[in-house]
């Protein structure tokens, strides 16, 4: 069912109501995009999640409504399921840009020498900051990406 990457960008995390609606937080630049990314979850059908709307214009919260969950009750039962999409079905990126997903993994070197590998990625609000295997943090901001030989070098 998944590529060799999946990529969370979603998971329910409450019932919306007493129809069977999901709050699910987004993990996307645009909360909206859910409306037209292909989801998949091991424990819901495939073509079942369809995005009713944003909860409000500034949150990262969308409701939705899954394929057979008509009540609280059932919609209570999905908390924690997490939302993938195929790193296959994202469209190409300009020159420069890159999917965090496709960091996760890259070894991180400074003037040459092996300072860890990506982990993680966080954002504060001040730009990402790449957490390494070892615990430590290092900002992005700066770094130049080799892609083909999967290195980030600060």
């Amino acid at each position: 069912m998944f590529d060799v990457k999946k990529i969370l960008v979603g998971k329910i995390v409450a019932p919306q109501g007493i129809r069977g609606e999901v709050r699910v937080q987004t993990y996307t630049q645009n909360p909206t995009d859910l409306k037209t990314l292909k989801l998949y979850s091991d424990k819901l059908a495939d073509n079942s999640f369809h995005f009713v709307r944003q909860l409000n214009p500034k949150s990262t919260v969308v409701i939705a409504k899954i394929d057979g969950v008509n009540d609280r009750n059932a919609a209570e039962l999905l908390r924690g399921i997490e939302l993938f999409i195929n790193r296959a079905d994202l469209p190409e990126l300009k020159d420069g840009e890159y999917y965090q997903a496709d960091l996760i993994g890259m070894k991180v070197m400074r003037s040459g020498i092996t300072l860890g590998v990506v982990d993680n990625i966080q954002n504060y609000g001040g730009g990402d900051i790449l957490e390494l295997d070892n615990g430590d943090l290092v900002s992005f901001v700066g770094a130049e990406v080799d892609l083909k030989n999967n290195v980030i070098n600060l």
